[in-house]
C-alpha cells in the first residue's frame, strides 16, 4: 500500500480562512502576546446562534438556545452573546458568577451539572432555573427557598434512562439524571414542596450522537411532561440539551483514507502512522484486529443546527410523528444547550515552533513548539485535523538534514510540546505538512473553541497558559482586544492591527 501523505485538512469558513490568511497579524499577535496564545471571534458565534434559532423558527417552536458554558472560558465569546437573545447553561459557581457579571440575566439562565451548596444558593438567590438531577437537589433546593425567604425556584427535572415502546431500544447509562421510572418519586417530592418549587419541564442529558437515543429520549420527555400536567403542574419546556456535533474536516474521503490506513498500521500492513504505534482504541491480538476507534468522527455532514433540524423532524419512536411537531402540538417551549456546536468556527490556538530536527534513527521529523498538549486538547477530545503552517517572513532557514529542507515537498513530523514528560506530544498521529516547518514559525489549530483551549490547560511545570484576544475584522483589516477587555458595545472590536 501506499505510504502517501495523509492530510487531514480542516474545513474553514470564511472567518477562519481570512483570518489564517492574515499571517503577518496573527505573528504579531503571537509576538507581542506570547506562544501559545488563543484567538476567538466573537462574531461567528453569534451567527452560529442565529443559525440555531432559524431551525426553531422553521419548526414553529418557541422556546431558547443556551450556550454551555464549560466549553470555553472566553468572556469575548459570552459578553457577545449576553447581547443576543441566547440563554447560557452554567455548570458551576463560578461559570454562574462570569455570566451575571457579563450581562446574562437570571432568568435566561440554568444551573446544570453538579452542584455544591454554593452554587445552588447563588442559582436560588439569582432566580435561575435549576436543572435538578435527583431528589437531593430538590430537598436541598427546597430548604433553601424557605431558610432565606426566596421566591419559588424553577426547575427542570433531568431524566435518563429512557424505553421506546416498540422495539426494545434503552438509552445508555449516564451519571447524570434520575431514571424516568422513578419519576413517580420526583413529583411526590415536588408535591411535598409546591410552596418553594415550580417544575417548568424536563430534559436529559445523554453523551452520544445517536439519534436514534436522542429521539428515544425526546419522546420519553413528552410523555413525563403529561405526567407533571396530571399532578397538576403547569410545565412547558422540555430541555433537548447539547451534543449536536461540529464537522471539522473538509473532505469526507481524507477521512475514509486515514482511518483505512491507522486499520492497515495496526495490523502491520503498513508503515506506522503514530508515535510509538498507538492505535487511537485499535490493537492486534495474535493476529486479530481487537478493540474499537476511540476518536471524534471528525468529518460529519449533518452536525450543529442541521442535526437539531434533523432530530425535530424525525418521527417519535413509539408515536410516529415527528417529534417537532408533537412538541409544537403539546404548547412546549423547546429548550437546547449546544456547547461545541455553538462555538463552531468560532477560534484558533497559535504555537510557536521552537526546533525541528530529526528522529536520533535518522527517521522522521521532531517539530518542537512552545505549547504542550493541554494548551490544544484535540487528542483529549479525540479531534484529528491538520494545523496550519504560517511562515514566518525572513525566519531562520530549515535545517538541512537530508529531507525536504527547504520547506518545498510534503513531510511527516511528529509534534512535541513543552514539558518534560514524554508523553507531552501536541497529536500522537505523524501529521502532514506541505513543507518543514522553521524556527519562528507558527501552527495554527483551527476550531479549537469548542472544549480545546482550556478545558485541559493547566500550569504544569510553570509554563504559561495561553492567553486570549478578540479579534474582528473590519475596514479591510483585522482588530483585536485582549479577551477580558472586550465588549459588545466596542464597534471597532478593539486596538488596530
Amino acid at each position: 500500500m501506499s505510504d502517501a501523505p495523509l492530510y487531514l485538512e480542516p474545513k474553514l469558513g470564511p472567518d477562519l480562512a481570512s483570518l489564517l490568511g492574515s499571517g503577518p497579524f496573527l505573528h504579531m499577535l503571537a509576538d507581542a502576546l506570547g506562544s501559545p496564545l488563543n484567538v476567538v471571534l466573537p462574531e461567528r458565534i453569534a451567527r452560529n446562534l442565529a443559525e440555531f434559532e432559524a431551525v426553531f423558527r422553521r419548526h414553529r417552536l418557541p422556546g431558547r438556545v443556551f450556550f454551555a458554558h464549560k466549553t470555553n472560558r472566553s468572556s469575548a465569546l459570552v459578553r457577545r452573546l449576553a447581547a443576543t437573545g441566547a440563554g447560557l447553561d452554567a455548570a458551576s459557581l463560578r461559570e454562574l458568577q462570569h455570566a451575571l457579571g457579563s450581562g446574562f440575566t437570571p432568568d435566561r439562565m440554568l444551573a446544570t451539572g453538579p452542584k455544591d451548596p454554593e452554587f445552588l444558593w447563588l442559582a436560588a438567590r439569582s432566580g435561575a432555573v435549576v436543572n435538578a438531577d435527583g431528589p437531593a437537589e430538590l430537598a436541598e433546593a427546597a430548604h433553601l427557598v424557605r431558610r432565606y425567604g426566596l421566591p419559588k425556584l424553577r426547575i427542570l427535572l433531568r431524566l435518563s434512562e429512557f424505553e421506546t415502546s416498540g422495539a426494545r431500544m434503552l438509552s445508555r447509562r449516564s451519571r447524570f439524571g434520575t431514571s424516568v421510572k422513578a419519576l413517580g418519586r420526583l413529583l411526590d417530592l415536588l408535591e411535598d414542596h409546591r410552596d418553594a418549587l415550580e417544575p417548568i419541564g424536563v430534559g436529559y442529558h445523554l453523551d452520544t450522537t445517536g439519534l436514534d437515543e436522542k429521539a428515544t429520549a425526546l419522546e420519553g420527555c413528552l410523555r413525563a411532561m403529561e405526567d407533571l400536567r396530571l399532578r397538576d403542574f403547569r410545565p412547558r419546556a422540555v430541555d433537548v440539551g447539547g451534543g449536536f456535533g461540529v464537522g471539522y474536516l473538509a473532505d469526507g474521503t481524507q477521512w475514509d483514507r486515514y482511518t483505512t490506513a491507522l486499520t492497515d498500521a495496526v495490523m502491520g500492513r503498513r508503515s506506522p502512522l503514530t508515535w510509538g504505534g498507538h492505535g487511537y482504541g485499535l490493537r492486534v491480538e495474535n493476529g486479530t484486529l481487537k478493540g474499537a476507534l476511540a476518536l471524534y468522527p471528525a468529518f460529519r455532514p449533518v452536525a450543529g443546527p442541521a442535526y437539531l433540524d434533523e432530530l425535530l423532524s424525525r418521527p417519535a419512536p413509539g408515536l410516529g410523528r415527528p417529534l417537532g411537531t408533537l412538541l409544537l402540538d403539546s404548547l412546549c417551549d423547546l429548550y437546547a444547550e449546544p456547547g461545541r456546536a455553538l462555538v463552531d468556527q468560532c477560534g484558533l490556538t497559535l504555537g510557536r515552533v521552537l526546533e525541528v530536527r530529526r528522529e536520533t534513527d535518522g527517521g522522521g521529523w521532531l517539530v518542537r513548539l512552545a505549547m504542550n498538549a493541554g494548551d490544544v486538547g484535540l487528542e483529549e477530545h479525540g479531534v484529528l485535523m491538520d494545523p496550519v503552517l504560517l511562515r514566518r517572513p525572513g525566519g531562520a532557514p530549515a535545517e538541512d538534514s537530508g529531507g525536504p529542507a527547504d520547506g518545498g515537498g510534503p513531510v511527516g513530523v511528529h509534534l512535541l510540546g513543552n514539558l518534560c514528560l514524554e508523553s507531552d506530544l501536541i497529536t500522537r498521529r505523524t501529521v502532514f505538512l506541505p513543507g518543514l516547518p522553521r524556527p519562528g514559525d507558527l501552527l495554527a489549530f483551527p476550531n479549537t473553541a469548542g472544549y480545546c483551549m482550556d478545558f485541559t490547560a493547566t500550569r504544569a511545570q510553570q509554563q504559561p497558559v495561553a492567553r486570549k484576544v478578540a479579534v474582528r475584522e473590519g475596514g479591510g483589516t483585522w482588530h483585536w482586544r485582549l479577551d477580558e477587555e472586550y465588549w459588545p458595545v466596542t464597534d471597532t472590536g478593539g486596538q488596530d492591527a
